[in-house]
């Protein structure tokens, strides 16, 4: 049965505290995608972990699986260009996604950017594993969010906490760990 059809019929009205309403206007608005697995490489060029980018009605869920992390905190953001220079230390990604101009963090009252998700952990063994949805950005070339845009956007692990107030990036340390998101080629 259809979503739509068991909102009509009242089978369903609320999932996660959110309405299901909302998330179903978000599925039809959402463009249909496959997911997306991406190399996470690391500062020497080689390959660290991987991520998995997966469209659902309620935003983007984004699973990373990396070894050789410090262990301890870390942000993980959304980059503007999809380009990882692992000699340049990744300064290739350019500055965080924000496609619609707003400031840095979640403390700040004029943001978040659409490319800033919470701070993941790596334990002592320096794996991470982590698991975020982010519902400001969408698996697509077109509209609000669209990663797929020209020069495509970039996955970026940091060296420590994003401190989800410092302009122009939380303060968060170097970048450790970076992957390309680009349309699939067909």
């Amino acid at each position: 049965m259809k979503l739509s059809t068991l909102i009509a019929s009242g089978i369903v009205t609320v999932l996660a505290g959110v309405p299901v309403v909302a998330l179903a206007q978000a599925a039809e608005t959402q463009p249909e995608a496959a997911a997306l697995n991406v190399a996470m490489i690391g500062t020497d060029g080689q390959t660290l972990g991987m991520a998995k980018l997966e469209p659902t009605p309620a935003g983007v869920l984004i699973t990373v699986t990396a070894k050789g992390i410090k262990e301890g905190e870390h942000a993980i953001h959304i980059h503007e260009k999809g380009v990882c220079d692992a000699a340049g230390g990744f300064a290739s990604a350019g500055g965080h996604f924000a496609p619609g101009g707003t400031a840095h963090g979640f403390m700040d009252a004029k943001g978040p950017h659409a490319g800033d998700m919470p701070n993941q952990f790596a334990d002592a063994g320096g794996n991470l594993h982590a698991q975020m949805l982010n519902r400001s950005v969408v698996l697509s070339d077109m509209g609000d969010g669209a990663l797929f845009d020209a020069d495509g956007s970039a996955l970026v692990i940091h060296g420590g906490a994003d401190d989800y107030a410092s302009q122009p990036s939380g303060a968060a340390g170097p970048r450790v760990a970076c992957a390309v998101i680009s349309a699939p080629k067909e």
